[in-house]
Parts: structure tokens; C-alpha cells; sequence
């Protein structure tokens, strides 16, 4: 981390800030080049199917493959998920990124993230690195334990900045686009650190920066580009009780396109109106019980004003919204050079790299089965050997887990011990009851799965 985050707490979710008149949303990151709008990529329904570099590169797993894990087709049958017959990578759980069950390695690792460039929602400009000498953003920061990327975003937006990075969970930086322009880009996967304040957001990492364009989540702006994303107050936090936000959409051209690519609100009397600017005339209206239609909504409007009020109780994660202007209300073509996002083939199409079987494999099916089946005992034996020589030689055991936890620590008198876990790795302890090292790990771990449980069980009674 770079050397220049003060020592000391932050009271930044008190400051209500205004976006520059001026400001362009989109300005820095084309919404067309994006598959997410959530800071976390729940919503992404891409086709990736292979992990990120810390996997490897491994192929994913089908999800109607999957039914031995929590999260399999079976268990999303409406398809909010995401998850099908295919082998694609989601977010079905809301973890910081989407990702995907593998197949099991002989250290007991069944699930991977995936790296998705294209998964990182508008107004994220990437990961970079933070030296401290000198610092990736010139500007003001601070730090704070209930940091998120809003949090960062406010504070920034105040000091009339025009980004903002997180960095390790708990710091924030302020800079400006000449800052960016010398920036030392990294890794997507070297931002991987759960922002202290919101388990589902990442904030940078050990001396890296996510940076921001600090219009994302402002109350109020005026957008002119010809094509940009607007979202509701405090995105990605959910907006807050009595938001009363307006936005002046104007970009060139003599009509507007608009898309909503999230719209969640708590109740009716949560509401978005667009109205014409000229008139003022109501042309749409929205709330939680009547949500947009959807696809693109196209209005014969140059320029509108959008404007949202939440009601005394309301808070939800709102919406995101693309726009981009067209030069005739009755034009179908995009505005040349803006890159689209590739439609999604029904759930099943097979544009897998991992291929699935077919009839022309069927010929080789029985030394196919052979040579598997003896790859597999193989790899099964090889998985007991390393599980007894890590029981025999350590008092604790890593195991992974993706999952509710189902079951508590076992007190059997006559051998005790227990099993916990902490996303993504675990510990397995061997102990007398009432050891105050494991009473100590359960204010931060959580019990492995009751499968899990029973087959080390097993695995420790035959030692």
C-alpha cells in the first residue's frame, strides 16, 4: 500500500456531495464494452468458462452438472441465477466476483473466480499499481473501516476530484485524469481485497489501486456525451431513505435511447420520472410495483431530466441505466465505433471450449471411460496420501468451501475435534473439548458443510 494514507477514521457516510456541472458519465469507460453493471458481476450473463490466472485457466464445470455443491441448474429453476445447461461463470451467491466449481484437486479446491475483463461495471477504470513514490493518485485520502467504494466515491466527489481508488479494504485516494494518464496498470486479479465496510465489493489491494470515475452513484449531473451510464444516488450501496436526485441528459443528436440494465426498488412509492426538457412534459414514469419494459426504450426528446425520489423507508440497490443519442428517433444503427455487448445464446447453446459428449464420440466411449475411470482412482488415492500426511504431520488442515455451513463443531468425548471455515479456506483441529483455540476461531470461521464433515470424520477415526 502506498505510504500516504493517514492514520485515523473517516466520517465520510454523512457527506451528501453534488457531481461538477459538466461531468460525463462514461467518459473514460464505453458502457458498450461492458457485461456488468454490479460493482460484483451478479448480473453477469456472459459466456466466459474458463477461470482467471490464479486458476490457471482451469475449464468450468456445468451447472447441471453440479448438483453435489450448493449451486447447481436444480437449484435455480426460474434462471435468476443465471445458471443453466451450460458451463459459463456466475455469481449465484453474491461473492465479490463470478466464478465457477471446477473439477476437485488433490488439495480439495472446487471452485475458482474468474477474470472477465469485460465484467467490471462503467466508471471502473481498472487496477493499478500504488508504489507510493510516487503515489498512483496525487490527491487527498484517508482511511476508514467502513469503507466501500460509495464511501470512497463521496469523499472524493467533495473534494471536487475526478477519481477515486480503494486500496487494501480500508484506504482511499483522490486524483485526477493526469494522474491516470501515468498510471502503472496490474492485474485485475491484483485488486482482490473485500472493502472492510461491504463483503460483496472489492476494494484494490496490497499496493493496488481500483480507481473509480467519481460519477458513479452522484445525485445529480449534467451528461452530454453521446453515450454514457447513469446510476441511481450511492451505486453500488443501495440508495438511501428520502433521496430526492435529478440528472440532465442532453447528448448530441435529436432523440434518445435508453436501457436499463438494473432496476430494483423497494416500493411504489420509490419513483423515476423522465420528463422532456424543453416542456417539462412527463413522458415515463417508474416505482417499484411498475418497472421499465424490457430493452431499449427509444424517445423522440433531445435532451431529458431524470428524476428519482425515494420515500422516508426506502433503501434497494436502484438502478443502472445506458443512453446513448440517435440522430432520427426512427434510427436502429448504434453511434459508429461504440462496441455492443454480443447477444446471449438460450442457456444450453454449446459455445463451451470444454466440450460436451456427443455422437462422435461415441465410438471411443468405452477407452475413454477406461482411461478416466483410472485417471480418477489415481487422483483419489493420491488426494487420501496427502489428506493423512498433512493430519499426521500438521495440527491443522485447508480445505475450501463454497456454501452455507450446515453443521457445528462435533464434541465427541471420545475423539474431539472440529471443523471450520472461512471463504475461501478452512481449518480442521484435532483437540481435547474445550480448547480455547477453537472456541477462539469461531468468532471468525464457520463450520464446514455436514458432507465434508462425515468423510474427515472418517478420514480421522482410521488414523
Amino acid at each position: 500500500m502506498g505510504t500516504r494514507a493517514p492514520q485515523g477514521l473517516l466520517l465520510l457516510l454523512l457527506l451528501r456531495l453534488l457531481l461538477p456541472r459538466g461531468a460525463s458519465a462514461g467518459s473514460l469507460h464505453s458502457p458498450g464494452l461492458s457485461e456488468c453493471f454490479q460493482v460484483n458481476g451478479a448480473d453477469y450473463r456472459g459466456h466466459q468458462n474458463r477461470t482467471g490466472p490464479r486458476g490457471a485457466g482451469r475449464p468450468c464445470l456445468y451447472w447441471d452438472q453440479t448438483q453435489q455443491h450448493s449451486y447447481s441448474s436444480a437449484s435455480d429453476p426460474h434462471g435468476r441465477w443465471g445458471l443453466g445447461a451450460h458451463n459459463f461463470c456466475r455469481n449465484p451467491d453474491g461473492d465479490v466476483q463470478p466464478w465457477c466449481y471446477v473439477a476437485e484437486t488433490e488439495e480439495g479446491i472446487y471452485w475458482r473466480y474468474c477474470d472477465i475483463p469485460t465484467c467490471h461495471m462503467p466508471g471502473y477504470l481498472g487496477c493499478f499499481v500504488d508504489s507510493g513514490a510516487p503515489p498512483a493518485l496525487s490527491g487527498p485520502s484517508g482511511t476508514s473501516t467502513k469503507l466501500t467504494v460509495q464511501v470512497c466515491l463521496r469523499f472524493c466527489r467533495m473534494k471536487g476530484y475526478q477519481l477515486a481508488g480503494v486500496e487494501a479494504g480500508y484506504a482511499c485516494f483522490c486524483g485526477s485524469e493526469s494522474d491516470l494518464a501515468r498510471g502503472r496498470p496490474a492485474p485485475a486479479t491484483d485488486c482482490d481485497q473485500i472493502c472492510f465496510g461491504h463483503p460483496g465489493q472489492l476494494c484494490g489491494g496490497d499496493g493496488r489501486l481500483g480507481i473509480y470515475e467519481v460519477s458513479v452513484g452522484s445525485c445529480q449531473g449534467n451528461w452530454t456525451a453521446p453515450q454514457g451510464v447513469i446510476y441511481s444516488p450511492d451505486f453500488p450501496d443501495e440508495y438511501g431513505p428520502d433521496r430526492n436526485c435529478s440528472w440532465a441528459l442532453g447528448p448530441p443528436g435529436a432523440a434518445l435511447e435508453l436501457t436499463f440494465r438494473l432496476f430494483e426498488l423497494a416500493d411504489p412509492r420509490d419513483q423515476l420520472e423522465l420528463r422532456d426538457a424543453a416542456s417539462g412534459s412527463l413522458l415515463r414514469a417508474f416505482d417499484g410495483a411498475r418497472p421499465p419494459p424490457p430493452g431499449p426504450l427509444r424517445l423522440r426528446s433531445a435532451a431529458l431530466l431524470l428524476t428519482f425520489r425515494s420515500d422516508a423507508r426506502g433503501h434497494a440497490q436502484g438502478f443502472a441505466l445506458t443512453y446513448r443519442g440517435l440522430q432520427d428517433a426512427d434510427d436502429p444503427a448504434p453511434p459508429k465505433g461504440s462496441a455492443q455487448t454480443p447477444a446471449e445464446p438460450p442457456d444450453g447453446a454449446n459455445v463451451s471450449c470444454s466440450p460436451r459428449p456427443g455422437a462422435p464420440e461415441a465410438a471411443m466411449g468405452a477407452q475413454v471411460f477406461l482411461t478416466v475411470t483410472t485417471v480418477s482412482v489415481l487422483l483419489l488415492l493420491l488426494s487420501l496420501l496427502r489428506l493423512l500426511r498433512l493430519l499426521r504431520g500438521r495440527s491443522c488442515l485447508l480445505a475450501p468451501g463454497k456454501g452455507p455451513p450446515a453443521l457445528g463443531p462435533s464434541r465427541d468425548p471420545a475423539r474431539s475435534w472440529a471443523v471450520w471455515y472461512r471463504r475461501p479456506r478452512g481449518v480442521a483441529l484435532p483437540c481435547p473439548p474445550g480448547d480455547p483455540q477453537v472456541e477462539s476461531l469461531t468468532a471468525s470461521y464457520r463450520p464446514l458443510s455436514a458432507s465434508s464433515q462425515s468423510s474427515l470424520r472418517s478420514l480421522i477415526s482410521a488414523l
